[in-house]
């Protein structure tokens, strides 16, 4: 039986550590915290970023990276809400039509990326300005108010559980069947791993790298929808630096900025402590002109366990390897 050291139980855990410990501080300093009612709306209010930090994921698996989320997350919305107001749909439909747009939204990055080989970083930082010029122009910077049937659906709740928490666990499901359990979940991981192995072995790489950033700006549509059906209105402003909390979610949680690693959880986990960071804050009564400041140390901090983790597991690799005899 293999024991492994302090450092590595710490590294290989460390989301659920710094999840812990956030709890106990903010517990013991503000005991309404850790109410059930409070915990309950922490949870609500991290369903949108952990949606969205959950197709991140994906994306972040291949070593990629969207900076066009918080962007799609205002454009998929805008044109659902116009379709509401001018053409008097319902819900549901105009959830599919959000949906469909943060498609084509990935799509776009996916050709961008995929086709014309542009970096992921240039490529979803120029559709990240792009697609919320698209929606400014669509609005003319004019607040869209939602019919009172969006407000009702994000207000619902089942057994209980607000709509916004089960949309969000059914995603993390979904994509951890997905993940780690199908063959595109285990290609995914072989290309995350080693790119070059992976196109040798015959791996469709190019249709899986399209894919995942399809499926990331579409679940920053669906997350995007989420928020909003919880405040019945859109302005110019809407996710706008919210590609930040979402990468910072999904690497706090455990996905690496390197590729190869990470798992629905890992945004679950990511989603859940950054929330509750905010959260508790504002129970501590800590300035709010402070918060920030915080907010860009668990960024520092996401990104340092991240590459304390790849240090790790490279030397935890080279130890693995036998010489010949």
């Amino acid at each position: 039986m293999t024991w492994m050291t302090p450092l590595d139980f710490a590294v290989r855990y460390t989301a659920v550590l710094i999840l812990a410990l956030i709890v106990v501080i903010f517990g013991i300093v503000a005991p309404a915290f850790l109410a059930p009612g409070s915990l309950m709306s922490t949870l609500k209010a991290a369903s949108f970023i952990g949606i969205a930090a959950v197709g991140m994921v994906f994306v972040l698996l291949t070593a990629g990276i969207d900076l066009s989320v918080g962007s799609a997350m205002y454009l998929a919305p805008v044109i659902a809400g116009i379709a509401m107001q001018r053409l008097g749909i319902d819900v549901a439909p105009a959830l599919l039509l959000c949906l469909l747009v943060g498609a084509a939204i990935g799509l776009v990055n996916a050709i961008l990326i995929v086709r014309l080989r542009i970096v992921p970083f240039i490529a979803t930082l120029a559709m990240l300005f792009l697609v919320r010029g698209l929606g400014i122009w669509s609005t003319g910077s004019r607040q869209i108010d939602f019919p009172a049937s969006m407000r009702a659906f994000g207000q619902s709740a089942l057994f209980g559980i607000p709509m916004p928490v089960i949309a969000f666990a059914i995603v993390a499901a979904a994509a951890h069947i997905v993940l780690a359990h199908t063959a595109f979940g285990r290609h995914i991981y072989a290309f995350g791993n080693d790119a070059e192995a992976a196109r040798k072995a015959g791996l469709p790489v190019r249709r899986m790298q399209a894919a995942v950033y399809v499926i990331c700006s579409t679940c920053a549509a669906l997350a995007g929808f989420v928020l909003i059906s919880q405040i019945g209105r859109i302005d110019a402003g809407f996710g706008e630096g919210r590609e930040f909390d979402v990468i910072t979610a999904a690497v706090l949680g455990g996905a690496s900025l390197f590729g190869g690693i990470g798992s629905a959880v890992s945004a679950v986990l990511g989603a859940v402590t950054v929330q509750a960071v905010k959260a508790g804050l504002v129970y501590a009564g800590v300035n709010l002109y402070l918060q920030p400041i915080v907010q860009g140390a668990i960024i520092f901090l996401a990104v340092f366990l991240d590459g304390l983790r790849a240090i790790r597991m490279e030397k935890q690799a080279r130890r693995s390897i036998r010489p010949l005899a």
